[in-house]
């Protein structure tokens, strides 16, 4: 069975899920753009990694990624190290700097959700638990 999704629920969801990303990026201290911080969780999380694999993980062009890479090296919390097989070539990797400010973003980011959580009637918390594996399904990159 094929489902066709009301229009109206997608905005509501489309909105709701705008509005939490956006209060989420308002909680944070840090000084970094949207397209920075993402860039460093997937250096983080897949590094080292060429600029040009970043810049396809990210979606995003090389020339763009060349300046967040810049600016999050400027800032020291990347660094480029040599690649082995290739000495033309070089990998970006995270510095102790990144993952201090990573850490502190995230712990800044889920005590804000835990607020709002805790604030929910047990029968919605159940719900919105219930809810997570096809929020997470939806967040996964099928592209």
């Amino acid at each position: 069975m094929t489902t066709h999704p009301d229009p109206q629920d997608i905005a509501r969801l489309r909105v709701a899920v705008g509005r939490l990303h956006r209060r989420l990026a308002q909680r944070s201290t840090s000084e970094l753009t949207f397209a920075q911080i993402s860039a460093l969780v997937t250096v983080e999380k897949h590094g080292p990694i060429r600029q040009g694999e970043l810049a396809a993980r990210e979606k995003v062009a090389a020339p763009s990624m060349t300046r967040t890479v810049s600016g999050l090296a400027e800032a020291g919390l990347v660094r480029k190290i040599p690649d082995p097989e290739d000495g033309r070539s070089s990998h970006i990797v995270v510095t102790p700097a990144a993952r201090v400010l990573l850490e502190k973003i995230r712990t800044e980011r889920t005590a804000m959700l835990t607020e709002r959580v805790a604030r929910l009637a047990p029968q919605r918390y159940a719900t919105l638990v219930a809810a997570l594996p096809v929020l997470e399904e939806l967040a996964e990159d099928a592209d």
